[in-house]
C-alpha cells in the first residue's frame, strides 16, 4: 500500500471512530440508556451492559483520536478491533444483523491499518522514533 492510500485509510477509520464517540459523549446518559434498553432481553448481564454503554463512547473517541494523529497507531487499531469484536458479539446477542456489515467493514479497515504499518509515514509515531 502506498503512503497516501495508507494515510487515507487510517484517517477514514479514525474519523469514523472519533465521530461515533464524540457525538455520544455529549449525550452519554441517553446513549447508555438506549444500549441498556436494547439489551434488556439478551442473555448478557445488565451490569456489564451498563458499564459498556458508558465506556464505549470514550473508547471510540480515544481510538479515533489516536488513529487520526497516528499516535500508537498499531495499538489503536488493535483496540479498534477489540471494540468491534465486542460490538459484533452484542449485535449477535440481540440479533441485530442490520449493523453486522458495518461492524465487519470497520474490522477490515483496522486490519488494513495493522497489515500495512510500514506505510505509516505521516504519523506522530514516526516523531517518537527519532
Amino acid at each position: 500500500m502506498n503512503k497516501t492510500a495508507y494515510l487515507l485509510t487510517r484517517l477514514a477509520i479514525g474519523i469514523s471512530m472519533f465521530g461515533h464517540g464524540f457525538v455520544r459523549l455529549f449525550k452519554l446518559n441517553d446513549f447508555a440508556t438506549h444500549v441498556i434498553q436494547s439489551f434488556e432481553k439478551s442473555m448478557l448481564p445488565g451490569g456489564l451492559v451498563t458499564v459498556f454503554g458508558y465506556v464505549l463512547p470514550f473508547a471510540e473517541f480515544i481510538t479515533g483520536v489516536l488513529l487520526i494523529t497516528g499516535l500508537f497507531t498499531k495499538q489503536a487499531a488493535i483496540a479498534g478491533c477489540i471494540i468491534m469484536f465486542m460490538l459484533l458479539l452484542g449485535s449477535s446477542m440481540i440479533e441485530n444483523w442490520d449493523v453486522f456489515t458495518s461492524q465487519l467493514v470497520h474490522v477490515l479497515f483496522f486490519v488494513a491499518v495493522i497489515q500495512f504499518m510500514e506505510s505509516n509515514s505521516c504519523a506522530i509515531d514516526n516523531l517518537r522514533k527519532k
